[in-house]
C-alpha cells in the first residue's frame, strides 16, 4: 500500500529543511565536525568570556577590605592561572584516556564507580543549563546597560537569542562554530590588543571614569585567610568551560584526540594570558568596583579611551557573552548520549537526528534554560550564586579519578602525574566547599537540591531498564520463533474502496478476518415499538423526535447495506455490534474482549483511514482510528494498525456520469469490474437465493434470541449480534441492524 499523506507533511518538512538544512549522510558527518580554531567558538566561549566577570568577582570580594586589599588581585589571579594550568594538563590527559567524550562523567565511571559518575553527570547537567542561562542573560544585560530603553524586553531578547543558538546547533555544531567564529576572533584579538596597549602605552589613563566608586571608605572585613579564600573561589568562576572540550571530543575532525588536545592547550594559553593581563592592569591602575561600570569596561576605557574601538569591542563582548551558551550545546548532548548509553537517561538521548546531532539533548537543554531565564526574569545576579558549583564538582571528581587511574595503570612518570592531579583535586574541592559555604543562602542551595534529584532520576531510569532487560531476556538466547495465528478485526461502515483495501490488507495478514460495524439501537427498538429498526445514524435520536418515519428509513438503509455486502461477496463475515450509546469505540473494545475470552490467537485491529489530498479536509473525517488507538494503546494483547487510503482519484477510479457513490451499487460499472461481479453473481446466484431463505430463518431465530438477551442484559453497553453476513456459501443477512453511527458518507473514515 502506498503511503500518501496530506501536503501538510511535505510543507512541514520543507520548512524544517529550510531552517535546519537537508539530512546528512553518515559519511558526510565530517562536514559538521570542527577543527581547533572552530573549537574556540564552539566549545571555548564559555571559558574565554569568563574574563568579563571572573576578575571583577575577585575585586568585588577584596573591596570589602578597603582599597588597600585591591592589590591582592594579582597574586590571587596567579593562583587561579596555576589551577588553570593544572586543569588544562589534566583534561588533556582525559582526552587521551577517554576519547569517547564525557569528561568528568567518563573518568568517574571508570575509576570511582557508578555513584561518583552520577554525581559528576548530575553536576554537569546543572552546570551546562546554568551556563546557557547565565551567558545569554549576561549578554542581554550588557546590551540593556548600553541601551536602558530595552530593559523591559530583557526576557524576550533572552529567548530570541536562545532560539537562534538552538537553531544553529540543530543544524550541526560545525554550522554554529563557523557562524560564531568572526565575533570570537574579534573578541580575542581585540581584548589582547587592549591588554598590550594598556601595558605599553595607555591612551586615556587621565580621563575620569563615569559613575562613583563603590569601594567602602571603612574596611568592612579584615584581610585574612577567609577573605582570600572567598576571593579565590569567586575568581574561579573564570575557569568554567575548561572541561567542555574533553566532554566533546567526538565533535572534532580526525585525528580528533590530537585536535582536541591542541584546542585545550590553545584555550589555556589565551585564557591565562587574558586573566594575567587584566589583573596586572587592574592592580596598576587601582581599578575597583564602580556604579554602572564593569571592571573590564574601566580597563578598556583606560587603555584605548571611549572611542570607536571601545564601542566595537564592547558590542563584541556583549555578543560573545550571549554566544557563550554554545559551549553547553556542544557538551550536554554528548554527555546525555553517554548517560543514555549507560541506561541512566531515556535511550532517545543517544539517537542522532537527520543532521547527525543529538537533537533531543539540544531541545531539552534549550527548554530547561528557557524556563530558568523566565523564572529569574533574565537577571544575571540571581543566577551567579548558582554558577560554577556544578563544574567544580566535576573538576574535583575528574582529578580524583585520574589519580586512581594513574595508580592502577602505573605508566611511566605516573607518580608525577598523580601528584599534579591530586593537587588539582584538593584545590578544586576547597573552592567548591567555599562556594557552597559563602553562596548557600544566596541561592546555591538550589544546586544542592537539584543534583540529588537528578541522581535519583538517573537511578530510577536505570532500574526500569534493568527490569525491562530481565523481562525481555536481553542477552539471552530466546526460543525459536513460531508462527502465531492471527485474527484480524476490520471496523467498516459500508461497502466502498476504503473497506476493500482494508480487507485486502487484512487477508494478506491472516485468513481469519472479521469485519465489524457498530449499530446504534433506536428508541423504537428499545421500547418494542412496531417498525423500530436499528439505525446507523448518531443523530437518529434527534431526528426521530421530529420524524416518525426515521426508523423505517434507517431500516431500509440497513437492508441496502446487507444486500450490498452479499452482492460484493468479499469472503469475510460482517459482525454487527449493537449499542444503546453513542460511542463507536466501546462496542468494538467489548467485542475484542469477548473474542479474547474465546480465542487464543493474536488479535489485530486494522483500521481503514481515508487520507485527504489537502490538510484542510482532515477535520471533515471522524478519525475513529485516533479514538480507537487511544482506547487500545495500553493493551498488550491487541495489535492496532492503520490502512491509509489516499483520496486521489485516478482515471480508473472516476465513476461514470450516472454511476452512484462508492457505497451505492451500480449496474453499469466499468467493464473489467462488471465482468468480475457478473462471474461472481453467476457462481453465487443459486446460493444467494437459497441462502436468503435460510438467512431469513436464522434472522427470526436470532431476533428472538436478541430479545431474550435484551431482557437479561438491560443496561449493558454492548449487545452483540449473532448474525454474520458474508458473501460466501451460507451467507446470512443481518437481523435488521444497520451500519455504525453516521450517514452514507461516514465510510470516508
Amino acid at each position: 500500500m502506498q503511503d500518501e499523506r496530506p501536503s501538510s507533511g511535505a510543507a512541514s518538512t520543507s520548512i524544517r529543511r529550510l531552517l535546519l538544512g537537508p539530512p546528512l549522510r553518515a559519511r558526510d558527518v565530517s562536514k559538521e565536525q570542527i577543527n581547533p580554531v572552530e573549537g574556540l567558538s564552539a566549545l571555548s566561549l564559555d571559558a574565554l568570556t569568563s574574563v568579563a566577570y571572573g576578575p571583577e568577582a575577585i575585586i568585588v570580594v577584596l573591596a570589602a577590605a578597603g582599597a588597600s586589599a585591591l592589590g591582592m588581585v594579582l597574586p590571587i589571579t596567579l593562583a587561579i592561572v596555576g589551577l588553570l594550568v593544572i586543569l588544562v594538563f589534566s583534561y588533556r590527559q582525559v582526552i587521551d584516556a577517554y576519547p569517547g567524550g564525557g569528561g568528568a562523567y567518563a573518568v568517574s565511571r571508570a575509576n570511582l564507580g557508578a555513584n561518583a559518575s552520577l554525581v559528576a553527570g548530575a553536576a554537569l547537567v546543572v552546570d551546562y543549563t546554568l551556563t546557557v542561562a547565565v551567558s545569554i542573560a549576561a549578554g542581554v544585560g550588557s546590551l540593556t546597560s548600553a541601551f536602558p530603553s530595552l530593559t523591559s524586553a530583557t526576557v524576550p531578547m533572552c529567548l530570541a537569542i536562545l532560539a537562534v543558538v538552538t537553531a544553529f546547533n540543530l543544524r550541526g555544531l560545525g554550522e554554529a562554530a563557523r557562524a560564531f567564529l568572526l565575533p570570537t576572533v574579534v573578541f580575542i584579538v581585540g581584548l589582547l590588543a587592549v591588554i598590550v596597549i594598556g601595558l605599553v602605552h595607555p591612551l586615556a589613563l587621565d580621563v575620569p571614569q563615569p559613575g562613583h566608586s563603590l569601594v567602602p571608605t571603612h574596611n568592612l572585613e579584615a584581610i585574612g585567610v577567609l577573605l582570600v579564600l572567598k576571593a579565590f573561589s569567586a575568581g574561579c568562576s573564570a575557569l568554567t568551560g575548561v572541561e567542555a572540550i574533553a566532554n566533546g571530543v567526538p565533535l572534532f575532525k580526525q585525528p580528533r584526540v590530537k585536535l582536541a588536545k591542541r584546542t585545550e592547550a590553545l584555550l589555556g594559553f589565551i585564557l591565562g594570558a587574558m586573566l594575567l593581563g587584566l589583573a596586572i592592569l587592574a592592580r596598576r591602575w587601582h581599578v575597583g568596583p564602580r556604579s554602572g561600570q564593569t571592571v573590564l569596561s574601566q580597563i578598556m576605557a583606560y587603555a584605548v579611551g571611549r572611542h570607536w574601538a571601545y564601542y566595537v569591542l564592547s558590542l563584541t563582548i556583549t555578543l560573545v557573552l550571549a554566544l557563550a551558551a554554545n559551549t553547553s550545546f556542544g557538551g550536554l548532548p554528548v554527555l546525555a548520549s553517554l548517560l543514555a548509553r549507560d541506561h541512566y537517561l531515556p535511550h532517545l538521548f543517544s539517537l542522532r537526528d537527520d543532521r547527525q546531532v543529538f537533537g533531543n539533548g539540544i531541545w531539552v537543554l534549550s527548554g530547561l534554560s528557557a524556563i530558568l531565564m523566565v523564572a529569574v526574569n533574565g537577571d544575571t545576579n540571581r543566577l551567579i550564586p548558582l554558577f560554577a558549583i556544578g563544574v567544580f564538582t566535576g573538576f574535583t571528581l575528574s582529578q580524583t579519578g585520574l589519580v586512581v587511574h594513574w595508580r592502577r595503570e602505573r605508566q611511566p612518570h605516573w607518580r608525577r602525574r598523580a601528584t599534579v592531579n591530586g593537587t588539582g583535586a584538593v584545590v578544586t574541592a576547597i573552592a567548591t566547599i567555599v562556594f557552597l559555604a559563602t553562596k548557600f543562602t544566596e541561592g546555591a542551595w538550589v544546586v544542592v537540591v537539584a543534583v540529588p534529584l537528578f541522581i535519583f532520576m538517573f537511578k530510577r531510569v536505570h532500574a526500569y531498564y534493568d527490569r525491562a532487560a530481565k523481562a525481555l531476556e536481553i542477552g539471552q538466547v530466546p526460543d525459536r520463533p513460531a508462527a502465531k495465528p492471527t485474527i484480524v478485526v476490520v471496523p467498516v461502515t459500508g461497502v466502498s474502496r476504503l473497506a476493500e483495501q482494508a480487507i485486502s490488507e487484512a487477508l494478506g495478514i491472516s485468513k481469519q478476518v472479521v469485519a465489524v460495524s457498530v449499530v446504534l439501537e433506536d428508541a423504537g427498538a428499545a421500547t418494542g415499538d412496531e417498525g423500530g429498526g436499528s439505525t446507523g445514524d448518531p443523530n437518529a435520536g434527534a431526528r426521530d423526535a421530529g420524524d416518525p418515519g426515521a426508523g423505517s428509513t434507517e431500516a431500509a438503509r440497513v437492508r441496502a447495506l446487507e444486500q450490498d455486502w452479499i452482492r460484493w461477496g468479499p469472503g469475510v463475515p460482517l459482525r454487527l455490534l449493537r449499542t444503546e450509546y453513542a460511542s463507536v469505540v466501546s462496542p468494538i473494545v467489548k467485542f475484542i474482549d469477548d473474542l479474547r475470552q474465546r480465542k487464543e490467537e493474536q488479535i489485530m485491529v486494522l483500521v481503514p483511514v481515508a487520507v485527504p489530498e489537502r490538510v484542510r479536509y482532515l477535520f471533515l473525517h471522524n478519525h475513529v482510528d485516533v479514538v480507537l488507538d487511544r482506547a487500545l494503546r495500553g493493551r498488550t494483547d491487541v495489535v492496532i494498525a492503520r490502512v491509509q487510503v489516499p483520496l486521489h482519484a485516478t482515471p480508473d477510479d472516476q465513476p461514470a456520469d450516472d454511476q452512484p457513490a462508492d457505497d451505492q451499487p451500480a449496474d453499469d460499472q466499468p467493464a473489467d469490474d462488471q465482468a468480475g461481479h457478473d462471474e461472481a453473481g453467476r457462481d453465487e446466484a443459486g446460493r444467494d437465493e437459497d441462502g436468503h431463505d435460510e438467512a431469513g430463518h436464522h434472522q427470526a431465530v436470532n431476533d428472538q434470541a436478541a430479545a431474550q438477551r435484551g431482557e437479561s442484559k438491560a443496561g449493558a453497553d454492548v449487545i452483540e449480534s449473532e448474525i454474520e453476513v458474508s458473501g460466501g456459501p451460507g451467507a446470512n443477512p443481518a437481523d435488521g441492524s444497520g451500519d455504525r453511527q453516521g450517514d452514507e458518507h461516514d465510510d470516508l473514515g
